[in-house]
């Protein structure tokens, strides 16, 4: 596992609850069996639409995504959504649940940069596969400067472009920094940062039901979605930020947490108990670690300072140079 891999500390069992009304179980088993025939119909026709060109693929791909999440139980609740725009943009979100795939597809639909695990879950996986989706391997170090350079082409071909940046699920309390690493992308293609935040709710308030944290397993996610009655999934449009106006990709990445920060749960999250661990950011130079049957620690990154304490370092033969925030970037020579 490489060094700089973001990870969370929220865990099922001290972020994650459902709370609130539930439906019967009679309901979660259609609620199931609806998922699965969407999923179906949609692994059926997307050989068929890539074929067909003249067919409406993106208006198709935001139709079935909220079907999808219609039959789960899921409300969408666009905010402040603009104006069709032409060109490219990198679209850049809080990232909560395996939901958050389908509600901005629901919305704005765009390639998704997605790890390579995702690829090889079943019915999912060839549906994102089909769907354009850049995967990127998360433990090698390596593969980086290749994935923002793919992501970089497909914004200069004027693309929507789908990341999150905080690169682990968080159950929403707290978020994880933005790795500037994938900002260099719209800087080379010189596209918009569009911001988004994402938010589940019931009608008792802000919900942890669908975060997908830890050692949670896919099966006990959905099963916990479906029972959730009234839950709706915001997702809201932030103001863009044009590259052209920061200095460099961190201080683009930093800008876009902001914003997205200032817009999560504003209300709180008073079904879950105050978890210190997730309500605030770990320190720029620590990450938490967290292995099976093992708690929560965390240790310092080699070769990261703190912010404002010196310059980054190279890793020889890498190829590849640490910057003092912890983002692998290709060295510039």
């Amino acid at each position: 596992m490489s060094a700089w891999l973001p990870t969370a500390p929220c865990t099922p069992g001290d972020c994650v609850t459902v709370g609130g009304p539930r439906v019967a179980v009679p309901q979660r088993v259609l609620r199931l069996a609806g998922c699965l025939s969407v999923l179906v119909a949609g692994i059926l026709a997307v050989p068929l639409v890539r074929a067909l060109s003249w067919l409406p693929a993106e208006r198709l791909a935001r139709w079935w995504a909220r079907l999808l999440l219609a039959t789960l139980g899921v409300r969408v609740r666009p905010i402040a959504v603009p104006g069709k725009q032409l060109g490219g943009s990198l679209l850049v979100a809080n990232h909560i649940s395996w939901l958050d795939i389908l509600l901005v597809a629901a919305v704005r639909p765009g390639r998704m940069l997605a790890k390579t695990e995702v690829g090889r879950w079943p019915v999912l996986g060839p549906v994102t596969s089909w769907g354009g989706t850049i995967f990127i391997d998360r433990d090698r170090l390596r593969a980086l400067p290749e994935t923002v350079d793919r992501i970089a082409a497909a914004l200069r071909r004027g693309e929507r472009v789908v990341v999150f940046p905080e690169g682990s699920t968080w159950c929403g309390r707290g978020g994880g920094r933005f790795r500037p690493a994938l900002f260099e992308a719209a800087v080379r293609a010189d596209v918009p940062v569009q911001p988004l935040t994402l938010r589940y709710r019931t009608a008792d308030g802000p919900s942890t039901a669908p975060a997908f944290v830890g050692e949670d397993g896919l099966l006990a996610s959905l099963w916990r979605v479906v029972s959730v009655r009234g839950l709706a999934a915001e997702v809201e449009f932030l103001p863009q930020l044009p590259p052209a106006l920061f200095p460099g990709r961190r201080q683009l990445a930093a800008a876009a947490q902001r914003v997205v920060d200032r817009q999560r749960y504003t209300d709180g999250l008073p079904d879950v108990p105050d978890c210190a661990s997730c309500s605030v950011n770990a320190h720029p130079a620590e990450r938490p670690v967290r292995t099976p049957g093992e708690p929560l620690r965390r240790i310092p990154l080699q070769g990261v300072t703190p912010e404002g304490a010196g310059s980054g370092t190279t890793r020889a033969g890498s190829g590849t140079t640490t910057s003092r925030d912890g983002d692998p970037v290709e060295a510039r020579r």
